[in-house]
C-alpha cells in the first residue's frame, strides 16, 4: 500500500549508488528549513533479502507497491488520522510517500507536506507534480531535531530495515507534544497480503492463516515483511520518546472488491466495520497507532 520505503534487492557485483535528489521550500528562511531537505544524498542500503537464489520481484515483495490512486480505504483511513491529530497549517512528513499519493491529499490541509522515500525512481515521478520531496532511508532522515508537528508512517513500519531506528528516527525529527501517526500490518489479520515464498518461486497474493504460524516457520514464507502484535508493538515503542494515545485496528477498504462489485463491497463494508468497536477490531488487518512525543 502503500514512494514507499521497501526491501530492495540488492545485486551481487554491484555497490550502493550515491543518489540525490534537490528540494527547497520557497519563502522559508534558511535557518527554518531543514539544511539537507535543500540538497539530498543518501545511500542507498539493503534493506531485506529474499531466500538464497530467489528472485525479488520489484514492485510486489522487493520494493512493495505505493499507492497510485486515492480511493475509499484511504480517505477512510485519513478520516480516522483527522480525528486524533491536527493537521491543518501543520509541517508534515511522510516517511516512505511513494509518488506522494498522501502528500497530495495532505497538502489540502497544509502546504508544508514533506515526503522521504528510499525509491529515487518513484520520488522522481512523484516530484514531477509535488515539491519537497527528497530520496531518504528511514534510519537516517536528513532533517533537523523536532522540526515535524506530524510524521507519518503508512505501511511502511514492515518493510524498513531497522523499525526502532525508523521510529527512534521519527521521534527525533517530531516536536515536543507532536504526533506521529503509524499504519502497520496486524499479525492477528488472517491474511497474508505481501504473499509468500515457497522455497524459491515467490506467490503474490492474500495468502490465509500464515500469519498464525510460528515466529520461525512465518519468517522463511515470509522474509521480506514483518506483521506485528500488540504486544511486539508495545515492546518497540519501549524507552522511545514518545507515549501511545490511540491503538486500535482497522479493516480493509475492499477496494479491489469494489471495482469488480461495488454492492458486494457495500454490504461487507456494513457488516465489517462496526466490528472495530468491538473485541474483534483484534483481527483486523492493520495497526492504527498515534505516539505522542513528550514534551
Amino acid at each position: 500500500m502503500s514512494l514507499r520505503e521497501r526491501q530492495r534487492p540488492h545485486h551481487a557485483g554491484t555497490s550502493p549508488r550515491r543518489q540525490s535528489v534537490a528540494a527547497s521550500e520557497p519563502g522559508l528562511p534558511t535557518a527554518a528549513c531543514p539544511a539537507t531537505i535543500r540538497k539530498v544524498v543518501v545511500e542507498e542500503v539493503k534493506t531485506a533479502s529474499a531466500p538464497d537464489g530467489a528472485c525479488l520481484p520489484t514492485g510486489r515483495a522487493g520494493l512493495g507497491q505505493p499507492s497510485y490512486v486515492w480511493r475509499f480505504g484511504l480517505e477512510r483511513r485519513l478520516d480516522l488520522i483527522r480525528r486524533h491529530v491536527p493537521l491543518q497549517g501543520r509541517r508534515i512528513l511522510d516517511i516512505g510517500c511513494g509518488v506522494g499519493t498522501f502528500v497530495q491529499r495532505l497538502r489540502e490541509f497544509s502546504p508544508h507536506v514533506y515526503g522521504v522515500d528510499i525509491d529515487q525512481e518513484r520520488v522522481r515521478r512523484g516530484a514531477m507534480a509535488l515539491p519537497y520531496l527528497a530520496v531518504a532511508v528511514s534510519e537516517h532522515l536528513p532533517f533537523a531535531d523536532a522540526t515535524f508537528d506530524v510524521v507519518l508512517l503508512h505501511e511502511v513500519l514492515e518493510h524498513v530495515r531497522d523499525d526502532r531506528l525508523t521510529l527512534g528516527e521519527a521521534c527525533r525529527v517530531t516536536r515536543p507534544r507532536g504526533k506521529i501517526v503509524i499504519y502497520c500490518p496486524n499479525r492477528l489479520y488472517p491474511f497474508e497480503t505481501h504473499g509468500i515464498f515457497l522455497g524459491k518461486r515467490y506467490l503474490f497474493g492474500n495468502i490465509p492463516l500464515v500469519n498464525y504460524l510460528p515466529d520461525g516457520l512465518r519468517k522463511r514464507l515470509v522474509p521480506h515483511v514483518r506483521a506485528y502484535t500488540r504486544r511486539g508493538l508495545r515492546r518497540l515503542f519501549a524507552g522511545l520518546a514518545a507515549r501511545p494515545i490511540v491503538h486500535t485496528c482497522i479493516f480493509p477498504g475492499f477496494d479491489n472488491l469494489a471495482a469488480r462489485s461495488g454492492l458486494a463491497s457495500s454490504i461487507l463494508r456494513r457488516v465489517v466495520y462496526p466490528l472495530e468497536n468491538t473485541p474483534l477490531s483484534n483481527f483486523g488487518l492493520s495497526h492504527f497507532v498515534v505516539l505522542e512525543k513528550r514534551g
